[in-house]
C-alpha cells in the first residue's frame, strides 16, 4: 500500500512538522540554548548586545530543529522498531523523505542567513557546525561514541558566540566547550539508557550500550568532567560568587540525576534526562547574577 494515501492534508500537517522539528518537545532546544547563552554573557562579560543575543537565540531554534530533522531522516528505517520513536512522521510516513530533506535545507538556509548578519569569522566557524549537525545522527551506525559527536555539535555556538562578540576564541570558551561536551556525554547517555533494549534488538550503537553496567559510573564521570571544566574556566574569568553558586547548583542537579537512574528504571532515566534543563539553568543563572550591570 502506497504510504503516501494515509498522509494527512492541509492544516492537519502542522502537528506532525511540530513533531519532526520537536518544537513540540522544547527540552533539546534549551539543552543547546543555556550553553549559547553561558558563552554570550562571559563573552560580552555582562550582557550581550541585543542584536546578537536575537540572532543566536534565533539560530539556536533553528539549528536545532534542523538537526532533529536530519536525524529522523537518518532513523527513518530504525524508528519504527524502537517503542519511544515508532511514531514519529518519517517512520510512518505521514512526511516524505523528499519533504524531510527540503525541510532540513530550508532551516540550514535560514540559518546560514542569521548567520551572515555577524561578522566573517564567525561564517568561518559556523560551517563547522552545520558539518556535525549532519553526520552526528548517521555515526550511531558506525561508532559506540555518537554522543561525543552531539557533544560536539551542541557545543559550537560557544566558539561562534566568542566569535560574534570577541572576534577570536579564547582559551576560556573552550574549557566551556569540553565542559559541554562532556555534559552532553552524560546526559544523553541517560537518553539512551531508556532505548537500550531496543537499540541492542537492531544494532544501533549508543554510550549506554557501549558502558553497559558502568553507565552510571561513567554518567558521573563525565559530569565531573564538566564540572571541572566549568571550574576551571570560572578561576581564570573570575565573574563572581554567584557563578560558584550556580555551580554547585548543578552538582546537586546531578547527584539527583545519580539518585533517578540508580535503578536503570526508563521512566526514571527519562527523568534524570529532563533534569539537566536545571543543571544548564543553574549555570547560566549564576552567570547572569555574577555580570549583573552595576548601577549608579
Amino acid at each position: 500500500m502506497d504510504r503516501s494515501l494515509l498522509r494527512p492534508t492541509g492544516f492537519s500537517r502542522v502537528a506532525d512538522f511540530l513533531h519532526l522539528t520537536r518544537l513540540d518537545r522544547p527540552i533539546g532546544t534549551w539543552l543547546l540554548m543555556w550553553p549559547t547563552l553561558w558563552a554570550l554573557w562571559l563573552a560580552a562579560d555582562g550582557v550581550p548586545g541585543r542584536g546578537v543575543l536575537l540572532i543566536f537565540v534565533a539560530g539556536v531554534y533553528v539549528m536545532r530543529a534542523a538537526g532533529c530533522v536530519v536525524n529522523d531522516y537518518a532513523d527513518r528505517h530504525v524508528d519504527g522498531h524502537v517503542k519511544r520513536t515508532k511514531k514519529r512522521p518519517l517512520a510512518t510516513g505521514r512526511i516524505s523523505e523528499n519533504e524531510a530533506k527540503g525541510l532540513f535545507v530550508g532551516l540550514v538556509v535560514v540559518a546560514f542567513i542569521l548567520v551572515l548578519m555577524t561578522n566573517l569569522f564567525t561564517i568561518l566557524l559556523s560551517l563547522g557546525g552545520v558539518v556535525l549537525a549532519f553526520i552526528y545522527p548517521f555515526m550511531k551506525r558506525y561508532t559506540n561514541l555518537p554522543q561525543f559527536f552531539l557533544g560536539a555539535a551542541f557545543s559550537w555556538a560557544i566558539p561562534m558566540a566568542y566569535g560574534a562578540v570577541l572576534g577570536h576564541v579564547p582559551v576560556e570558551a573552550w574549557l566551556l566547550f569540553a565542559a559541554n561536551v562532556a555534559w552532553t556525554v552524560a546526559y544523553d547517555t541517560q537518553y539512551a539508557m531508556v532505548d537500550r533494549d531496543d537499540d541492542l534488538k537492531i544494532g544501533v550503537k549508543s554510550t549506554a550500550v557501549l558502558f553497559g553496567r558502568a553507565d552510571k559510573l561513567m554518567i558521573g564521570v563525565f559530569q565531573l568532567i564538566a564540572l571541572g571544566c566549568l571550574a576551571w574556566a570560572g578561576l581564570r574569568l573570575a565573574p563572581g560568587g554567584f557563578f560558584w553558586l550556580g555551580l554547585s547548583g548543578m552538582a546537586a542537579t546531578f547527584v539527583y540525576q545519580q539518585w533517578l537512574i540508580r535503578g536503570r528504571d526508563r521512566e526514571r532515566c527519562f527523568q534524570g534526562f529532563l533534569n539537566n534543563f536545571w543543571s544548564g539553568l543553574l549555570v547560566f543563572a549564576g552567570i547572569a547574577l555574577s555580570l549583573w550591570p552595576a548601577v549608579g
